[in-house]
């Protein structure tokens, strides 16, 4: 250990005392206390004015900020494909002469980019907010005390303990290890634990020579230590790679919905211009013309506002999740979270209260004995400073808690050597002196310790089930004379007498048997993935209601192979006494089986869990390894929160699904009927800067989906993404718009003998009518207005742009636009046509939906993806959270 002393105050006079620059291979070859030294600090630590000032001097131990910031928001909207197309037609406009065009095609391009950057700006904040939500926390000392504070708070110089699954925060120099190994995977790549000493290393040749070190963004594998912090942020190894990494973030599986969508319309896109500018071209048609006409046709068929709506109803979404104590890492993820339709979980804060407390010690025959909880405190990997309890699991520190624990002196014993827990042995072992000389303390799992005691009485196995029959947690102590031992191994576990057991109870939480209700109302099955005895498990489900289909433990888990397995899971719902390996097994087993998986988990064992699930969702108060590992972060581990954001993410991909349908259908039928239109007249049917204002208009009134009532059947299921459904929708919706389109053609051209602006007034304002309303057909499978309401503002917003298209060509900016008034009886006409669409749409859908059952269910290719980005997300944990 370090030399000790008192805490360092600053100095109060002379010149600013700066630390000596000290890297890490440096201190990985100095002795322990000449690192000390050189930071200034001691085994006490740095005191609480000497951390502030270095804090001011280094700044936050954080790789980068969350914070939105308007610049890099406004540039990347000039990164989409839409908009560059934009700018292309208008430099043609203004090349050819047409500057009336091109100021038109500039304007509505300016308004495109500000609706996009108000709205991925307010999503930016939203994020931003999220992540000032989201704190890792170490235990650190100052001014003497371990206490827990902020990642962001560490300095060079402080003193870290670091425990089994607890993330490292900074770089750090070892002044002492039990058993420590840490997991330098999102370093070197190697998924080999490195074991870790205090010794100092001559060598400098590469990382894995810093045996004496721990890096940041690495994981305490199994074993304890502490250490002093060398550099934190961006001076770290890992800081120094995160600087050259790029941000972009992986692909969901929504993400890659749009993706595909997006590639759907470019091809339809491509066909329909290419094919209106080959007809121009036969017909002799000014070539310039044929261009600027078949690009708009390309914008036109495009819904240009798709990003702003889905990243309105995403943004939207979250707040309304954070206002439930639901906080997304990142917003594409909650799209996700509707998908689901299994959900794993421990049961300990969601189906019990999460408050572990200690209800009694028992001797082996059942009676009350004081010695058992002297040995739990003794066996203890959490410690009992100013009064609270620091470090360990809730077990070790509810002893702690304990009334009696204040009663018991351990004034009398000196611990000597710790052989910690880990999920293989599911035990701990510490050596200890005391009154009775050196003695061994084990306490663990109940049927991994009685394995390793010697004449275990029949009378402490039945006290042991009836304890696991009630839903108490059981813990079993055994110990044995150690005279002969200086260190503890996990082989030294041999030949021991069981003590007892301490008894913990934890509550089955109130509220759970409505969550859980709710849940399978949802189409959400709930099954229990958890380390405590299965006993346990069904008891706690039986008071809730959970109906039990079986119970598989660990050690059953792995005797089947995954074809067996794969024939077991549907008729089982908890999975007890499994490893982590075996959790991501159950998981994969049930991807197998084609369910969309989540998995709500807070330890290091939940760790890989996380990873593989479709959803990894994981609570506040999680391990660093867990809340890293997760999408999900639940401020309140509350099953019925998650049900709210099971709901909230299919209202999202509900909202955004109707925008994707309207727009695709709407916009298909109008770009078809102008190139059959183009083939047939003298003259452009609409202008290319009047095509743009029409399709401006119009998503612009779509702007309020993510406000829009959803109905209840569309939220009892999940959904997904079907590009080969959104694409039978266009074809068979598009055509009936067209019929329209032409029924105005000719009666633009028969009854009013238009010319070609007249012609081209009519159409836009058809077009922009007909396309507006169907929106009150599409957005629901219900009769519209009668048995499904739209949201207000959706219905304000959509009249008004109703109204404003039918308005343009009686003002103004008429003849700007190209447009010209309109004679009285065209309105009454217009009115006809638009009852009678709206009719036929409405037949059409009920048609439609008769074939289509099932509309979006997607291919179960997402898991193997997850994987991959879930690695490569673990790989750029930067935010030094």
């Amino acid at each position: 250990m370090l030399r000790r002393s008192g805490p360092r105050e600053p100095k109060t006079s002379g010149p600013p005392d700066r630390l000596q620059p000290l890297t890490l291979r440096e201190a990985a070859g100095l002795d322990q206390h000449l690192v000390a030294e050189r930071l200034q600090s001691s085994e006490e630590g740095l005191s609480s004015l000497e951390a502030a000032k270095r804090l001011a001097e280094t700044g936050p131990n954080a790789l980068r900020s969350n914070r939105a910031r308007p610049l890099s928001v406004l540039v990347s909207q000039f990164r989409s494909p839409l908009l560059m197309l934009l700018l292309v037609t208008a430099v043609v406009s203004l090349f050819v002469g047409d500057r009336t065009d091109a100021v038109i095609i500039l304007v509505i391009m300016s308004i495109s980019v500000l609706l996009g950057f108000v709205n991925e700006y307010r999503a930016a904040l939203a994020a931003a907010a999220l992540h000032e939500q989201l704190q890792h926390r170490v235990v650190v000392r100052r001014d003497g005390d371990w206490r827990s504070c902020a990642v962001t708070e560490l300095v060079p110089g402080d003193v870290v303990r670091l425990e089994m699954g607890s993330m490292v925060a900074a770089d750090v120099r070892l002044v002492a290890a039990t058993a420590l190994e840490c997991d330098e995977s999102v370093l070197t790549g190697e998924s080999v634990p490195v074991e870790k000493s205090t010794e100092p290393v001559r060598s400098s040749a590469g990382l894995g020579d810093l045996s004496s070190c721990a890096f940041m963004g690495t994981i305490v594998h199994a074993g304890s230590g502490e250490a002093i912090v060398v550099s934190t942020g961006a001076t770290t190894e890992f800081g120094k790679i995160a600087a050259g990494l790029g941000t972009q973030q992986e692909e969901t599986e929504f993400q890659a919905g749009l993706r595909k969508f997006s590639l759907l319309l470019a091809k339809v896109a491509g066909v329909l211009a290419t094919s209106i500018f080959v007809i121009n071209l036969v017909l002799s048609r000014p070539i310039i013309d044929a261009v600027l006409f078949s690009l708009a046709i390309a914008v036109g068929i495009t819904p240009q506002l798709l990003p702003a709506v889905v990243t309105t109803s995403l943004a939207t979404g979250s707040r309304r999740l954070a206002a439930r104590k639901v906080l997304v890492k990142r917003l594409v993820c909650i799209e996700d979270l509707g998908d689901i339709e299994l959900l794993l979980t421990d049961k300990t804060g969601t189906l019990t209260e999460g408050r572990i407390t200690f209800r009694s010690a028992l001797a082996a025959d059942g009676t009350a004995d004081s010695k058992v909880l002297l040995l739990g405190l003794l066996c203890n990997e959490a410690r009992g400073e100013a009064g609270e309890a620091v470090g360990g699991n809730p077990l070790d520190a509810a002893l702690w808690d304990a009334p009696d624990a204040a009663t018991v002196s351990l004034a009398d014993y000196h611990q000597l050597a710790v052989a910690p827990f880990d999920h293989d042995r599911r035990r701990v072992s510490v050596l200890v002196d005391g009154p009775d000389g050196r003695t061994l303390v084990t306490k663990g799992a109940p049927e991994g310790v009685l394995d390793c005691c010697v004449a275990v009485p029949p009378a402490a196995r039945q006290v042991l089930d009836r304890e696991l029959a009630a839903g108490s947690r059981i813990v079993a102590v055994a110990t044995r004379p150690a005279s002969q031992l200086s260190t503890v191994m996990p082989g030294d576990e041999a030949e021991l007498c069981l003590a007892g057991f301490l008894v913990f109870l934890d509550q089955p939480k109130a509220s759970a048997a409505a969550a859980l209700e709710r849940l399978a109302g949802l189409g959400v099955t709930v099954k229990i993935v958890t380390g405590d005895h299965g006993m346990v498990a069904e008891k706690v489900c039986r008071d809730l209601g959970l109906p039990v289909a079986g119970t598989m433990t660990g050690e059953e888990l792995d005797a089947l192979d995954d074809q067996a397995l794969a024939g077991w899971i549907s008729a089982t719902t908890i999975f007890s006494r499994v490893s982590p390996e075996q959790k991501s097994r159950v998981i994969r087993a049930h991807h197998g089986a084609g369910a969309d998986v989540a998995y709500l988990g807070d330890g290091v064992n939940d760790a890989l869990a996380l990873h593989v699930a479709d959803v990894g969702i994981s609570v506040d108060s999680a391990t660093d390894v867990a809340k890293d590992a997760a999408d999900i972060i639940l401020l309140e581990k509350d099953l019925d929160v998650l049900a709210d954001g099971v709901v909230e993410g299919r209202r999202i991909f509900a909202n955004t699904i109707k925008y994707v349908l309207m727009g695709t259908s709407s916009n298909f039928g109008n770009m078809f009927s102008a190139a059959a239109a183009s083939a047939f007249l003298k003259f452009l049917p609409m202008l290319p800067s009047q095509i743009l204002l029409n399709n401006l208009l119009y998503d612009s009134s779509q702007m309020t989906i993510p406000t829009d009532r959803v109905d209840e059947e569309q939220l009892a299921r999940p959904s997904h993404w079907d590009v080969g459904f959104i694409r039978r929708f266009m074809v068979f919706f598009g055509p009936i718009s067209s019929i329209f389109d032409f029924i105005t053609f000719a009666l633009m051209l028969q009854v009013f003998h238009a010319g070609p602006v007249l012609f081209r007034t009519g159409w836009f304002v058809e077009s922009i009518a007909t396309q507006t309303l169907v929106i009150f057909v599409i957005r629901t499978r219900r009769t519209p207005f009668f048995r499904s309401h739209p949201s207000r503002t959706m219905l304000v917003a959509t009249l008004a742009v109703v109204a404003i298209g039918v308005a343009l060509p009686a003002t103004p900016l008429a003849k700007t636009l190209g447009f010209t008034a309109l004679p009285a009886g065209y309105f009454a006409a217009l009115l006809g046509m638009v009852a009678v669409y709206l009719v036929l749409a409405e037949a059409a859908k009920y048609e439609f939906y008769k074939v289509h059952r099932h509309p979006v269910r997607a291919s179960r290719d997402a898991s193997a993806r997850r994987i991959q980005r879930r690695a490569a997300h673990f790989r750029r944990h930067s935010d030094g959270q």
